[in-house]
């Protein structure tokens, strides 16, 4: 598993796990639960992990979709 993308907008989690899905590419929110740590503030960024052998389909997905910025570098 790699990291895709991290963030704390769970808007663009939401639209990236849409598109993942779609795209059957299987992904899952680490972090998600971490709110309880910052007292849902929402300071700590969720990461959206995915695996590494569809990492390439699934950088092209998010550029496609316009959330390519959103992306971790490697």
């Amino acid at each position: 598993m790699i990291e895709l993308l991290r963030t704390n907008d769970v808007v663009v989690i939401s639209f990236v796990e849409a598109l993942m899905r779609d795209a059957g590419i299987g992904c899952f929110v680490a972090d998600q639960n971490m709110s309880v740590m910052d007292g849902s503030l929402g300071i700590l960024p969720r990461r959206v992990m995915i695996d590494a052998a569809r990492a390439d389909e699934a950088r092209r997905i998010l550029t496609d979709a316009g959330v390519g910025a959103e992306m971790r570098e490697g």
